[in-house]
């Protein structure tokens, strides 16, 4: 429920703030006829869009295992992820499509005081908006969040460009067209990032050295050795996880024993890590095992 709460928490903080900017943004950008401003207004507008997805996935995927879903609806955070960066990709190849017409018709762009003043509020409030979401991703451990900060770290990078080219606006008249084909890369390398980073998890990514090192600890913690832990494999289903190793046992150790054991180290994950393990038991004389 904290996880959802602060998805909440930072989707309508961002829904809020966004939708204003876009309309302060988009309102300068038809005054100046600028592209690039234009460009910075639908993309602050695609914040807004996305942070509804946040609340969304937020919903969806703290709902129960159920008989068609019995790991849970976790992994809806990581396909909203997917659906942020789509969205994103889509809107920065637009605007380079717009860019490159605005440079071809050689279009020169006249900004006002109206265009500066939104401009620095934007860089402003999407700075803060960038830490106030990272910190409550962090803390929630979720990956909607944090794609969703970047997001806005994006965005702030894109006005504070655009600002800056607002001063020197009149001596460079391709400067219009220019950012807004920058801003457009911009957009289209944090959509790349967030996929790729999505994607691993959906499609199973190489195990994640500090869980392992958890794994082995734990197990270290009971047994004084981690009993020739392998064969792991880790499977995130958002805030549960999935854990599947053998462990090997002395000859002599008895099948009630090495079951005892075994129910500790899964107890200990559960309770430290919130992970759910399954162990297989070997000997140490089994060798057909062995990596």
């Amino acid at each position: 429920m904290e996880k959802q709460k602060l998805s909440y928490i930072e989707g309508w903080t961002s829904v809020v703030i966004n939708t204003i900017l876009f309309i302060l943004k988009y309102w300068a950008g038809i005054i100046t006829g600028s592209v690039a401003i234009v460009a910075d207004a639908w993309h602050t507008l695609s914040d807004s869009l996305t942070s509804l997805l946040v609340i969304f996935g937020a919903k969806i995927s703290v709902k129960k295992p159920d008989k068609e879903h019995p790991f849970g609806h976790g992994k809806v955070e990581f396909i909203i992820a997917v659906i942020i960066g789509v969205l994103l990709f889509v809107v920065g190849f637009n605007f380079i499509v717009e860019s490159l017409k605005k440079l071809k018709e050689h279009e020169i762009i006249s900004y006002n005081t109206f265009s500066v003043i939104v401009f620095v509020i934007s860089v402003i409030l999407k700075e803060g908006l960038f830490q106030f979401a990272i910190i409550l991703g962090k803390k929630a451990e979720s990956k909607a969040i944090v794609a969703d900060a970047w997001h806005h770290r994006s965005d702030g990078i894109a006005s504070l460009l655009i600002l800056i080219g607002i001063f020197i606006s009149n001596k460079i008249w391709w400067i219009d067209g220019v950012l807004g084909f920058m801003v457009s890369i911009l957009i289209m390398q944090t959509a790349y990032s967030i996929i790729k980073d999505s994607s691993n998890i959906l499609l199973g990514k190489e195990i994640d050295k500090s869980t392992e090192e958890k794994i082995r600890n734990t197990i270290k913690d009971i047994c004084g050795t981690d009993q020739k832990m392998h064969h792991l494999h880790i499977h995130e289903y958002g805030e549960h996880k999935e854990a599947t190793f053998h462990i090997k046992f002395p000859d002599e150790t008895t099948i009630e024993q090495a079951h005892n054991t075994a129910n500790k180290i899964e107890n200990a994950l559960k309770y430290k890590h919130n992970i759910d393990a399954t162990i297989h038991l070997e000997n140490e004389s089994d060798r057909k095992r062995d990596k």
